[in-house]
C-alpha cells in the first residue's frame, strides 16, 4: 500500500493541479499488477512528490507526459503518458471525460485506486472497484484516501465493499443542497 508520505504528495499535487485547472490522472497500484500499462509508458522510477506529478501534467506541445495516466507503485512513480482502459457501456454519462472514462475503466478491471483532476472543473474524483466519486472536495478526497489506505476494515463504507459500477455525484463545495 502507498505510504502517508505518498498520500500526502498526491494530495497536494491534486490542490495545485486543481487550482490551476490542470487535468490529470493518477494510478495507485494495489495488488492486481498494471504492468501491461507500465509498459507502454514512459517509464520513470522516481520518488513521489507534488512537484514531479505537477511537471509530468502541464500542457505543453513539448511535454510527453502530459496525457495518459501517471502509476504510482510501491511508493514510486514507475511510469507515465499510460494509457488506460475506457469505460463503456450502459450507465456512463456522456458528461464524462476521457480522463474520468479511463478511471472508472482501470477501477472496473483492477482493484487499483485512481485519482483524476478535470482540467474542465478542476475537481477531483475518484475511482475504486468500479465506482467512480465525481466532484469531491479536497477533504473528501483526503479522508477516502485515509479509509482506503488506512481504515479498519470494519469501517469502510459501503462504496468500498462492493465490486460493481456506481457513479456517485457530489455537490461542489459550497453548494447549497435542498
Amino acid at each position: 500500500p502507498a505510504s502517508n508520505q505518498t498520500i500526502e504528495e498526491v494530495l497536494r499535487a491534486c490542490n495545485v493541479l486543481s487550482q490551476r485547472q490542470l487535468g490529470a490522472l493518477i494510478v495507485l497500484e494495489q495488488e492486481a499488477s498494471l504492468d501491461r500499462y507500465v509498459a507502454d509508458g514512459v517509464r520513470v522510477n522516481a520518488e513521489v512528490s507534488w512537484q514531479l506529478l505537477l511537471a509530468m501534467f502541464i500542457p505543453e506541445h513539448m511535454n510527453a507526459t502530459h496525457d495518459g495516466a501517471v502509476i504510482i507503485r510501491k511508493n514510486r512513480i514507475a511510469a507515465a503518458a499510460c494509457f488506460l482502459p475506457l469505460a463503456g457501456g450502459a450507465g456512463i454519462p456522456g458528461t464524462l471525460g476521457t480522463r474520468h472514462r479511463a478511471a472508472l475503466g482501470l477501477a472496473d478491471e483492477t482493484d487499483a485506486i485512481v485519482v483524476v483532476v478535470s482540467e474542465e472543473t478542476g475537481t477531483c474524483s475518484l475511482a475504486y472497484m468500479g465506482q467512480l466519486d465525481l466532484n469531491l472536495s479536497p477533504a473528501d478526497l483526503r479522508e477516502r484516501l485515509r479509509l482506503l489506505f488506512g481504515g479498519q476494515p470494519d469501517a469502510l463504507q459501503p462504496w468500498q465493499r462492493a465490486w460493481r459500477r456506481r457513479i456517485n455525484l457530489h455537490p461542489p463545495a459550497g453548494a447549497r443542497t435542498t
